[in-house]
């Protein structure tokens, strides 16, 4: 039997806040001045290939910014739309458990107090979660709704070896079993058509997530922006876009073999018109979130119809 998520086949993180809540809640994006250890030298210098100079933070607050004020202009944009919702702060520029346990408490809770706030979302490297930081994350957890958003992107060591992102599955595992230890909230993050990687490869790394213990997973299409090293490799002609018939196909295999619990948070990514080389068929994002719905219909299939093997 077909299983819905209200009018959706998939585990929407739309329909799991409302069903949490009791309401509309979105994320608010923030750019909280961090940086990561592959851009100061710690681990590397120049980031992950395909990730833009703002740190994946391109709609983000501006960090000329306070937090409080970032997040009431983002905030009010957004207010427009729903003005009936609540909101997730969404710590997403840069690596944003990148920093001392006592810094990273006062950043986290300088959100917490704003109204109408339910929780906290926190984007960061795997290998940026130290003891202490875990502790911080811990406590946190214990007082408010809080995700932890792992840039995992491929199980592949050659591809992040290729990426310049100087990690990989295996500290990604550790964090994710840290995380978990302490009842947080698991949303890995993943890159379909990275340069070299082939279908079976792409499949190969929904599979493995969806056999850990992960609560959500964000599904994203590798763009080509300006001013990254992906740029050269893609101008240089090293390795080809994905086409948007492709990426549906592909979304909708991955959602089949995962659990049905699992939360998707996204299907798609973002990308600002004026920094984007490609895909350009990207920027229709309606378009694409309305084919995959479309494909799964005509598969008559839905999340986790596959899982398992079944």
């Amino acid at each position: 039997m077909v299983q819905f998520w209200g009018d959706k086949r998939f585990h929407s993180l739309n329909f799991h806040l409302r069903q949490k809540f009791g309401t509309k809640v979105f994320k608010v994006p923030l750019d909280a001045g961090f940086t990561c250890p592959n851009r100061d030298g710690a681990k590397g210098k120049g980031g992950c290939a395909f990730c833009s100079p703002a740190g994946s933070g391109d709609f983000a607050g501006d960090r000329s910014l306070s937090l409080i004020n970032q997040f009431h202009q983002v905030k009010t944009m957004m207010h427009r739309k729903w003005p009936q919702a609540r909101y997730i702060a969404y710590f997403q520029a840069f690596s944003n458990t990148y920093g001392s346990p006592e810094d990273l408490h006062k950043l986290y809770r300088t959100l917490l107090g704003e109204e109408q706030v339910v929780g906290l979302s926190i984007a960061t490297r795997p290998d940026c979660l130290p003891g202490e930081v875990l502790k911080v994350l811990e406590e946190i957890n214990l007082e408010t709704y809080l995700w932890l958003e792992l840039g995992l992107q491929t199980i592949h060591a050659r591809t992040a070896q290729a990426m310049n992102m100087g990690y990989g599955w295996p500290e990604f595992l550790e964090a994710q079993r840290s995380l978990r230890q302490r009842n947080i909230r698991v949303c890995p993050h993943i890159i379909l058509g990275l340069p070299g990687e082939t279908r079976v490869m792409m499949m190969e790394t929904a599979r493995s997530l969806s056999g850990l213990d992960i609560q959500g997973l964000k599904i994203h299409l590798l763009h080509v922006m300006r001013s990254t090293p992906l740029e050269t490799m893609y101008r240089q002609g090293e390795f080809k876009l994905l086409s948007q018939d492709e990426y549906i196909g592909l979304v909708a295999d991955i959602l089949e073999i995962l659990p049905p619990e699992v939360v998707i948070h996204r299907l798609t990514g973002d990308s600002p018109r004026e920094a984007l080389v490609g895909p350009m068929w990207s920027l229709k994002k309606w378009e694409v979130l309305n084919s995959i719905d479309a494909e799964l219909n005509r598969r008559d299939t839905w999340q986790g119809k596959m899982y398992g093997g079944k």
